[in-house]
């Protein structure tokens, strides 16, 4: 399995590609889903489903282009569920941009494991930058797609509505930093790190 990521939008927000074979898997089309789309169909790969790490605005603006061109479900924690068209919810309202909505997703993701087609991978529910924050973990390659829980030397905030921080750093300790220190993190924001990088250098949350 492979990874690619793009950085997209007015904030920066990184979506990921992940693919094996000629599938793959959205992970938080957050704008420019034209993007997305040249380089899946450049590369002959096909998309099985979007998944989302949270419902913001930022990571939610490509989503229902993307699924609908490709007839494709998306995946989303159910606490957030009325946040996808909701602009106070997801954010867009509280920012100088263009009020953000797309539909429901069209299935939940809860904690354990999960199989889509060729792809197995766990989800982590990491709660606190807001309520339905999830993480997935891919353990055969050591990667972990954070979303906005933790980045490189920081984390997410908790300003925004049901944000709480600490219910986000719990879910840092608990639920990201009991990974192998060897996981390679791919945050919603700005560049990858390391599970042992941020155990030992972030500011914000130590082991």
């Amino acid at each position: 399995m492979k990874i690619k990521g793009f950085s997209l939008g007015q904030l920066g927000t990184n979506c990921y590609i992940v693919w094996e074979s000629n599938k793959a898997l959205i992970i938080d089309p957050g704008a420019e889903p034209s993007v997305v789309k040249n380089w899946l169909e450049e590369h002959n790969i096909q998309p099985l489903a979007i998944l989302l790490t949270h419902a913001h605005f930022d990571h939610i603006g490509g989503v229902d282009t993307l699924r609908d061109y490709y007839h494709i479900p998306v995946y989303l924690h159910e606490n957030e569920q009325e946040w996808m068209g909701n602009p106070r919810l997801n954010g867009s309202a509280l920012f100088p941009v263009e009020d953000i909505v797309a539909r429901a997703s069209d299935e939940f993701l809860a904690a354990g494991k999960m199989k889509l087609d060729l792809f197995q991978f766990e989800i982590r529910y990491t709660p606190g930058h807001s309520p339905g924050g999830v993480s997935f973990i891919f353990p055969k390659e050591k990667l972990v797609v954070s979303g906005d829980c933790l980045f490189a030397g920081g984390i997410g905030r908790t300003d925004l509505p049901e944000g709480n921080q600490t219910q986000l750093l719990t879910s840092i300790k608990n639920e990201l930093y009991t990974l192998g220190n060897s996981y390679k993190v791919y945050p919603g924001h700005g560049p990858t790190t390391t599970i042992e990088n941020e155990k030992k250098n972030n500011p914000f949350v130590k082991p």
